[in-house]
């Protein structure tokens, strides 16, 4: 008997260690059927640490958190055979994409990854996600354990635990019970600002190469140590599409391989197989092109993957269950068996083809290291950039593991100079950066640097320009020639005050965003500032306009003065000159009025409705996570009952706010500025002001300007009406600018301009335009077509780019106003933006 019982203990324990029969189906562990209710993301990592606990051939690893401090985490699969030998398989990988030294086999094994919900309100994905790994470990399942012997599988289950908990608590509390299908409810209606983004409210399926929010720097650092050969990024669209998979619609970047387009097509036939056979309706080589470095199916494109978006119809408005323009009800049971189905289509092909995916991963990296794609050999990042900027790219070049170094020795060669768009000769020695296209990555840095992105077809899904020498304002050139690179020596400065112990004041300079982060960090503790609005000379230094002086006079009641400021200085390795006197040798004097006390900024930002919240997001995110600064956020709901005297600084987003800036509020508005207020308008939060004649901002000129600029688009309208049917999508793009470059003129003596040259390079993402201010300053202007460096523009749209306002500033009364026509906080990647959002926020105005 004894024998017995030891004997049934043996097998339970055998049972539980090496068997499927301990693991629960979701509904088995959730209590209820997948599609009857959303589940919370906590159910989730519960489901997944407990298929894990019961399986020995997974590992279910915690990468990250999110901003809420939710955990992001990912599921790795494959045979035991590999799981064994997981680590050794993983460095083979990276070996034979050149990301590590040292040899490879190769081994025919591929490594698919499954990213689910990256944006939050397209919640079928993580539901899918639990079928997706209960189903890879079924045992019932014989074809999924045949394609674990030759794979290895990632699963993602929600990128963005944020905005995914945002939508299913609206959607709890909102929701009928049972759901109710009728479109017109409330429940297919999600309130401001809807749960798609994180919790900053930024898009993270185009933040991959910005890398901008700490979910997307988390999954990079675990993405490059696996580098897939095929990733899929689930999404939904609107509850009257279909279902959409690859291959993907043109343009496709021309560094994609041939083989990347042809095994597109290979997924798409085994997707559509499986589709026929149950009559699901899909679409393919539409809409979703491959263009765009920052999205779930580009970047790991530039990456070696087979890089796709699945699109399923539904969305924030699909609920539980909803009835589409057809008249058929689609259920969130439908939408996981969708992706379902291509999420096993997936594997199963890749599986059939891995040997043929690990040779042209090797293929792919071998060319990328050999013979990069392009004209341009190699980008130098000139070392008068600022190190500030310098550092700033390699600390996103190193999160992409894109390599880096600097010239053996001084040389002059040729190159195209970003600034002036020539060919012209250039030195390039030891302090600049060079990032060489001989590198693995070479692809992704083509698309990264390029100064000119190479367009097949200009029906695109999104922006067409983002070079980061233009983005990040940097002195750079693109050379045809072949460059030798050694290791690059980093120079952090560790902050340092030089000169005298106990100074008159301490200075220091303006023009890089940790410049702002310093001055933020300053005011919080009670250190007042000032800043100098023409530059000088003291003790054979140079400051330019900008530059910040805190003087002891002002600060004598603060008993901590020498010491936060010294702190400040290491703190944000910032090296500040301490002088004994205020008598500069050339310039202002420090009691000037050219040097000026620099008023701590109460600011107001508006949210809500109406309210872009991206732009919104940015806002919020870039003094919370970037310069550390506090806001107040106030709703456009109660906007109208708040009193803006206790504020000297408010926000407007890009927007529309027509419905709270009645003629009354404009009146109100305008005495608040009078008496000392400063108003920052961003894009299309301006037409409110255009319209009212309280403001200087004008869409047109004078009526001669407005007449002919009507003839010219009522001569469009007339011809569009001859177009074929077939002609409309193509002809109305003609009126657009989606995202380019323009080389704009800037007033850096103006403080909106301080710290940046003469010429600003600003994204224009739209065909807006407004006309100069005739009462104000017009910081930054683009004087006619020819200024367009990067990207496109549609034939019309930039007929009328011609004297257009970017930037420009008005006073009235004590106050001011602050037009920000193009967003400076764009994605907030658009970095050379950020000094002058700065600059409207803290030196405008004094």
């Amino acid at each position: 008997m004894k024998d017995l019982k030891t004997l049934f203990i043996l097998i339970l324990i055998l049972t539980v260690k090496i068997g499927f029969t301990q693991t629960k189906s979701p509904s088995e562990f959730l209590g209820y059927e997948l599609g009857e209710r959303f589940t919370r993301h906590f159910q989730v990592i519960n489901y997944f640490n407990h298929v894990t606990d019961n399986n020995s051939n997974i590992k279910f690893i915690k990468y990250g958190e999110t901003y809420e401090n939710k955990p992001l985490h990912l599921a790795i699969i494959t045979s035991p055979k590999n799981f064994s030998k997981l680590e050794e398989i993983r460095i083979n990988h990276l070996k034979s994409a050149r990301l590590l030294d040292g040899s490879f086999t190769d081994d025919g094994i591929a490594i698919v990854w499954l990213s689910y919900n990256v944006h939050g309100n397209e919640a079928v994905s993580t539901e899918v996600s639990m079928k997706m790994i209960y189903e890879l470990v079924n045992s019932d399942n014989q074809s999924t354990k045949k394609w674990l012997e030759n794979t290895i599988v990632i699963i993602d289950p929600c990128i963005n635990p944020d905005g995914r908990g945002r939508y299913v608590n609206w959607y709890y509390q909102k929701g009928n019970f049972p759901y109710n299908t009728n479109p017109d409810v409330v429940e297919h209606h999600e309130s401001w600002p809807g749960g798609r983004s994180n919790h900053y409210l930024f898009d993270l399926n185009r933040d991959w190469a910005w890398a901008t929010q700490i979910e997307t720097q988390s999954r990079l650092n675990v993405y490059n140590k696996w580098l897939p050969n095929v990733h899929v990024d689930f999404h939904e669209q609107g509850v009257n599409q279909p279902y959409y998979f690859a291959p993907a619609a043109e343009p496709y970047h021309e560094v994609i391989s041939n083989f990347q387009r042809e095994f597109q097509v290979t997924i798409g036939k085994n997707h559509a197989k499986y589709f026929d056979k149950n009559g699901w309706l899909y679409f393919t080589k539409e809409r979703f092109d491959l263009l765009y470095p920052s999205y779930g199916d580009t970047y790991p494109m530039y990456s070696g993957a087979i890089g796709m978006t699945y699109e399923q119809g539904g969305s924030g408005r699909g609920g539980l269950g909803v009835i589409n323009d057809e008249g058929d009800k689609l259920s969130l049971k439908d939408r996981i068996a969708h992706h379902f189905t291509t999420s096993l289509s997936t594997i199963e092909i890749s599986s059939l083809n891995a040997e043929k995916l690990s040779s042209e991963f090797q293929k792919y990296y071998k060319n990328a290291f050999e013979k990069p794609k392009g004209q341009y050999k190699a980008y130098v990042v000139k070392n008068d950039s600022g190190q500030d900027k310098i550092n700033s790219l390699i600390k996103l070049l190193d999160r992409h593991k894109i390599e880096y170094g600097s010239v053996n020795s001084n040389v002059t060669i040729k190159g195209l100079n970003y600034k002036s768009n020539k060919t012209e000769k250039f030195s390039i020695n030891s302090n600049d950066l060079i990032i060489s296209s001989y590198q693995p990555k070479s692809n992704l840095v083509k698309a990264l640097f390029e100064p000119q992105t190479k367009l097949k077809d200009s029906l695109t899904y999104d922006i067409t320009a983002w070079a980061l020498p233009y983005a990040r304002g940097l002195n750079a050139y693109a050379t045809t020639s072949k460059l030798s690179v050694k290791p690059f020596q980093i120079k952090d400065s560790l902050g340092a005050v030089n000169g005298v112990e106990k100074p008159y004041a301490y200075l220091t300079k303006w023009n890089s965003i940790e410049d702002v982060s310093f001055l933020s960090y300053l005011l919080q503790k009670n250190v007042k500032v000032r800043f100098t609005k023409k530059p000088f000379t003291i003790e054979n230094k140079n400051f330019a306009s900008g530059s910040l002086v805190i003087t002891r006079t002002g600060n004598q009641k603060n008993k901590d003065f020498d010491k936060i400021v010294k702190n400040a200085s290491k703190k944000f390795n910032r090296n500040i000159f301490a002088v004994s006197s205020g008598l500069v040798s050339s310039g202002n004097d420090f009691g000037s009025s050219n040097v000026t006390y620099l008023k701590k900024p109460k600011i107001a930002v508006l949210s809500g409705d109406g309210t872009s919240s991206l732009s919104f997001g940015a806002i919020w995110h870039f003094f919370e996570q970037q310069i550390h600064y506090q806001i107040n956020v106030i709703d456009n709901d109660y906007f109208n009952r708040i009193d803006l005297h206790d504020y000297n600084v408010l926000i407007f987003p890009n927007g529309y706010y027509n419905k709270i800036l009645t003629k009354s509020k404009l009146t109100k508005l305008k005495s608040w500025i009078q008496k000392g207020g400063k108003l920052i308008v961003i894009s299309s939060a301006i037409s409110a002001f255009a319209e009212s004649e309280d403001f200087a901002i004008s869409t047109y000129q004078d009526d001669k300007e407005k007449e002919a600029i009507k003839k010219e688009k009522d001569s469009i309208k007339k011809q569009a009406i001859l177009d074929p049917f077939s002609d409309l999508e193509r002809n109305y793009i003609s009126n657009l600018i989606t995202g380019s470059i323009f080389k704009a003129t800037l007033d850096n003596t103006n403080p909106l301009g301080f710290g940046y040259p003469d010429y600003y390079y600003t994204l224009k993402i739209n065909s807006k335009r407004y006309a100069y201010l005739k009462n104000g300053y017009n910081v930054s202007v683009i004087k006619n077509k020819s200024n367009l460096v990067s990207g496109f523009a549609g034939k019309n749209a930039i007929k009328a780019i011609d004297e257009s306002l970017v930037y420009g500033v008005e006073r009235k009364g004590k106050g001011t106003i602050v037009y920000l026509v193009d967003d400076p906080l764009f994605r907030s990647f658009w970095e050379n933006g950020k000094l002058l959002f700065s600059n409207a926020v803290f030196m405008v105005g004094h």
